[in-house]
């Protein structure tokens, strides 16, 4: 089973420790040190719009995106309940990201970009982000570090509540560069439990390839902050945020 299409249903009643007003703020921190007020967004790999629906709320015109038809279901719920104009959301691998007008601000967060698996497509991503920004607007996105998936390796994760149970089984394949991680999901169905398997993979991007890569794509002014601090990362950073300009011509 491809990653997300059982754990969609659940996805937010298994993370709910995931603090997106803190993302949220920490985002405006940044554009704020940037001295940037977009009015236009792109939530990249938006899952069940959780942050979506965050950048909505400020006024801004945001249109989500994410590869996972299921995940985009449950977005769709949410971005139902906000008033007039709502989100637009839209089926698209980020590799392959096409809008039909340049925003001022594409965010792709949760560590999403490691699940571009291969190289090429990330190159091909940070490309398609700066096509589809306009001059001066910003790429903002997150990674977990080399460090933190390699200290993954054979470790289990419980997660649960009334109507679901999920068994993560983390493996780090060092010549792939890549954390797998095994998806035992127990999902209620009435008074029966429905077992499904997912496998879903993290590429361990170093932050300094990833540098060079905004900058291959044409990104002038780029930085690298620690979790959600406004500095430099520190030794050993489990997850590390980028933001990138692409600079006025």
């Amino acid at each position: 089973m491809s990653a997300y299409e059982a754990l969609a249903q659940s996805y937010d009643g298994l993370t709910r420790d995931v603090d997106y007003d803190a993302v949220a703020a920490f985002l405006d921190a940044v554009l704020a040190r940037w001295g940037k007020a977009p009015r236009s967004a792109v939530d990249l790999a938006c899952g069940t719009g959780s942050l979506t629906v965050r950048l909505a709320r400020r006024g801004w015109a945001v249109t989500g995106v994410d590869a996972s038809a299921e995940m985009l279901t449950a977005a769709c719920d949410k971005v139902l309940a906000l008033p007039a104009p709502r989100p637009v959301l839209v089926c698209q691998r980020m590799e392959a990201l096409a809008l039909p007008a340049p925003v001022e601000l594409v965010v792709c967060c949760l560590d999403s970009l490691n699940y571009v698996t291969e190289p090429a497509a990330c190159r091909e991503t940070f490309r398609r982000v700066w096509e589809a920004l306009t001059p001066g607007g910003v790429f903002f996105f997150d990674i977990n570090t080399p460090e933190k998936l390699r200290s993954l390796d054979g470790q289990v994760f419980l997660d649960e509540n009334e109507e679901a149970y999920c068994v993560w089984r983390a493996e780090y394949a060092p010549a792939e560069r890549i954390c797998y991680y095994g998806i035992d999901l127990f999902q209620r169905q009435g008074a029966l439990w429905r077992r499904s398997f997912e496998e879903h993979a993290e590429y361990a991007y170093e932050p300094e390839e990833l540098r060079a890569w905004l900058a291959e794509a044409g990104f002038g002014r780029i930085a690298l902050f620690g979790d959600r601090r406004l500095e430099p990362p520190a030794a050993g950073e489990q997850r590390v945020y980028f933001a990138a300009e692409k600079e006025r011509t």
